[in-house]
C-alpha cells in the first residue's frame, strides 16, 4: 500500500502512541514555543490573518444556533479553504495530515471499521502497522470516535486528519458499495430457520410448536439479527421500531425524527423467529398469539444500557411488535436546552419555582410533554424539597425524586396513588397523565393545599385546555384558582446542518402562513438538500415549538366567566403567548427548521 502522510512540524505516529492522543499527544508549538492546544481556533485565524475580527463573530453567533464546529462553519461560510482549516488544526493537534486523494488502501483495511462507526464520526482507516490503525479523520481530538475504534477492532488507534469533504468521499466510494452485514446476516438467518420452517408450517393447519419456536428464535443467526436490527436503530437515533406483518412478509420501519422510515423487508417465513425473539428478550408468552402482551428489555449499546419498551398486538397477518427506545444518554433534561424564546422561558422557570399551584403541558403523544415534565422537575430539584412522582411507565431514572409506577391490575392507578401522596409531605408532585376526573380532582386539590402539580393532558393548544378540564367535570372556579401555567408543545424536525443551503425570503410572504411582521425585510433561511448523514432527508434531529400561556389575573376571570376558547386566546396573545404556529415560522427565520416543516406540524 503506498503511504503518503505529510508530517507537520516535528510530530510523528509513533508505534507506542496512546491511541486516545493525536500524534505525539502534546501538540505541536508555535514560533514562541507556547502550545497553542488550548488556543481558541477562531483566535488562531484572526491571529493569523486568515480571517477577520468580524467574520469570526459572524461564524460564532451561527455556532450558537446550529452547534456545528466552528471550523465547518467558516469553510461553509467561504471565509477560509479546507486546506486551510486542515493546515492550522494539523498545526494546533500536532497530528499529521493525510492526502487521502493519493493513497491507494488496501480493502481489507476498510472492513476493520464497520461501516456504521465510518459514518458516524466521519473517519476512515488507512493503515494497520505493528498493532497500530491509523484513521484519517476531519476532528483528530473526538475522543469517542478514537475509543470507538479502539473497542471494535481491539487496536491501538492514531489520529491524522484530512479533508471532510475527502474522508466523505471515500466513505462513499467503499461503504455504501459493500453488501450489508444486515442483508449477509438475513441471508444466513433465512438458511438456518429454513429446515424449521417446514416443521412450523409444512402441515399448513397444525399450531406453532412452541418448544420449536423457542428453538428456531434462539438460533445465533436470528439473535444477532435482532440485535443487529436494535444497534442499528439506537445508532441512528430512532426512537421507536416497528415489525409490522404483512401478507407477503415483515416489514421493519424505523421512526426517525417523529418520521416513519421503512429499514428493510423481511420473509414472511422468518416472521415467527423473528418475533419469538423480542418475546424471549423482554420475558413474554411466546406460545400466546392471540392476546396482547406487554413487556421490557435492558439493551446493552456500546457501553450503556438502553430500556426498550416492548409491545405486542395481534393483527390478521401476523404479530406486530412495537419497540419504543428510551435512551437517558440522549435526553438533556435542561429548560435551557428545548428551544423556548426568552419570554416563554421565563414564564415557564416562573411557573415551576411557585410554591403551588397546577402546571399543564399538551400535546399529542411524541411531542416531547414527558421530556419538559423531567426538565422541569431537574430545575427545581435541588435536594432540599420533596419531589413525587405517579407515571405509567417510568421512563427515566432521576436521582433524589420518588417515583411510582402505576400498575392498574392491583389498583394501583394515578388517583389511588396521589391520595396517599398527599400523607407524605410532598412539595412537588408529578402526574404522568390526567386520564380521568378522579384523577384531576385530587391533582386540583392536592394544588390548593400548597403543591406544586406538574401533568400532561391531550389537548391541541392551551386555550383549549380549560374547555377540557370543564369537559371533565372540574368546576370553573377550582379551574381558575389552581392553574399556574399551561404550555402546548411540538416537536418540528431541523434542517440537516451537514447538507443545509441558504435562501432569501420577503418577511411578507409568511404572512399568508400565520407569521406576524417584524419589519425584518429579507429573511435568510435554510433548507436542506439530501445527504447521507439525514439519510436524503434534508432534517436531521428535532427541536421543540412551544405556545406558553401564564394564567394571569384576566384569564382567570374569563375562565371563572366560562368565556369562549377565541376570547381566552385573545387576551393571552394581548399579554405575550405566542401560537404554535407563529413560534414555529420564527424558528424557520433563525434557520433551525423550515416553514414546510412548521405547516406539517401546526394547525391554525
Amino acid at each position: 500500500m503506498a503511504r503518503h502522510l505529510e508530517r507537520v512540524s516535528d510530530t510523528s505516529v509513533g508505534e507506542g502512541s496512546d491511541p486516545r492522543r493525536p500524534a505525539n499527544g502534546e501538540g505541536a508549538k508555535d514560533r514562541e514555543g507556547q502550545r497553542p492546544v488550548g488556543r481558541h481556533i477562531g483566535d488562531l485565524l484572526v491571529a493569523q490573518g486568515l480571517i477577520a475580527q468580524r467574520q469570526l463573530e459572524e461564524a460564532l453567533a451561527q455556532q450558537k444556533r446550529t452547534n456545528e464546529k466552528l471550523g465547518t462553519i467558516l469553510v461553509r461560510l467561504g471565509f477560509i479553504g479546507e486546506e486551510q482549516l486542515v493546515q492550522i488544526l494539523s498545526s494546533q493537534y500536532g497530528v499529521p495530515i493525510v492526502r487521502l486523494s493519493e493513497m491507494t488502501v488496501d480493502p481489507e483495511i476498510f472492513r476493520l471499521v464497520p461501516a456504521w462507526v465510518a459514518k458516524r464520526y466521519e473517519l476512515i482507516p488507512v493503515q494497520r502497522a505493528n498493532g497500530a490503525l491509523t484513521l484519517a479523520m476531519a476532528d483528530p481530538i473526538n475522543l469517542s470516535a478514537l475509543d470507538e475504534v479502539a473497542f471494535t477492532t481491539g487496536l491501538q488507534v492514531v489520529a491524522a486528519i484530512a479533508p471532510l469533504s475527502e474522508i466523505r468521499k471515500a466513505i462513499e466510494q467503499f461503504y455504501e458499495t459493500s453488501p450489508s452485514p444486515m442483508a449477509d446476516l438475513l441471508t444466513e438467518v433465512a438458511a438456518e430457520v429454513g429446515e424449521l420452517d417446514v416443521a412450523l408450517r409444512g402441515e399448513g393447519e397444525r399450531p406453532i410448536d412452541a418448544v420449536e419456536l423457542r428453538a428456531s428464535a434462539e438460533r445465533a443467526p436470528v439473535v444477532r439479527f435482532v440485535d443487529m436490527i436494535l444497534d442499528d436503530a439506537i445508532r441512528r437515533g430512532a426512537s421507536d421500531i416497528h415489525l409490522e406483518p404483512h401478507q407477503n412478509g415483515l416489514c421493519v420501519r424505523l421512526r426517525l425524527d417523529g418520521i416513519l422510515h421503512e429499514a428493510m423487508n423481511v420473509a414472511k417465513r422468518l416472521e415467527p423467529a423473528i418475533t419469538s425473539r423480542i418475546k424471549i428478550m423482554a420475558d413474554l408468552d411466546i406460545a400466546e398469539r392471540r392476546l396482547p402482551q406487554d413487556g421490557s428489555i435492558k439493551f446493552r449499546y456500546q457501553s450503556r444500557e438502553i430500556d426498550l419498551r416492548v409491545s405486542v398486538l395481534p393483527a390478521i397477518f401476523g404479530e406486530g411488535v412495537s419497540i419504543r427506545i428510551l435512551d437517558r444518554e440522549t435526553v438533556k433534561l435542561d429548560l435551557t436546552h428545548l428551544g423556548f424564546d426568552p419570554w416563554s422561558l421565563e414564564q415557564l422557570q416562573t411557573a415551576v419555582h411557585s410554591p403551588y399551584g397546577i402546571i399543564l403541558i399538551t400535546g399529542p403523544t411524541g411531542s416531547g410533554k414527558t421530556t419538559t415534565l423531567y426538565s422541569a422537575i431537574s430545575t427545581v430539584n435541588s435536594g432540599q424539597i420533596n419531589i413525587m412522582t405517579v407515571e405509567d411507565p417510568v421512563e427515566y431514572i432521576l436521582k433524589g425524586v420518588n417515583q411510582i409506577q402505576v400498575n392498574e391490575e392491583i389498583g394501583r392507578t394515578f388517583a389511588a396513588v396521589l391520595r396517599s401522596f398527599l400523607r407524605h409531605d410532598p412539595d412537588v408532585i408529578l402526574v404522568g397523565e390526567m386520564r380521568d376526573l378522579e384523577t384531576a380532582q385530587v391533582a386540583v386539590r392536592a394544588a390548593l393545599t400548597g403543591h406544586l402539580v406538574l401533568s400532561t393532558l391531550h389537548t391541541n393548544d392551551c386555550p383549549s385546555t380549560i374547555d377540557r378540564l370543564l369537559d371533565m367535570g372540574i368546576p370553573s372556579f377550582l379551574v381558575s384558582s389552581s392553574l399556574r401555567l399551561i404550555l402546548a408543545q411540538r416537536l418540528v424536525r431541523k434542517v440537516c446542518t451537514e447538507c443545509r443551503e441558504l435562501y432569501e425570503v420577503d418577511e411578507e410572504s409568511l404572512i399568508p402562513f400565520g407569521h406576524i411582521p417584524q419589519g425584518r425585510g429579507k429573511c435568510t433561511m435554510y433548507r436542506g438538500k439530501g445527504c447521507q448523514t439525514c439519510n436524503l432527508t434534508g432534517m436531521k434531529g428535532r427541536v421543540a415549538i412551544s405556545e406558553v400561556m401564564p394564567i394571569t389575573k384576566e384569564l382567570r376571570e374569563r375562565i371563572m366567566h366560562h368565556a369562549p376558547t377565541v376570547e381566552i386566546r385573545e387576551v393571552a396573545r394581548r399579554q405575550g403567548m405566542k401560537t404554535l404556529r407563529e413560534a414555529g415560522l420564527l424558528k424557520a427565520i433563525e434557520g433551525i427548521t423550515t416553514v414546510a416543516e412548521v405547516l406539517r406540524a401546526t394547525a391554525e
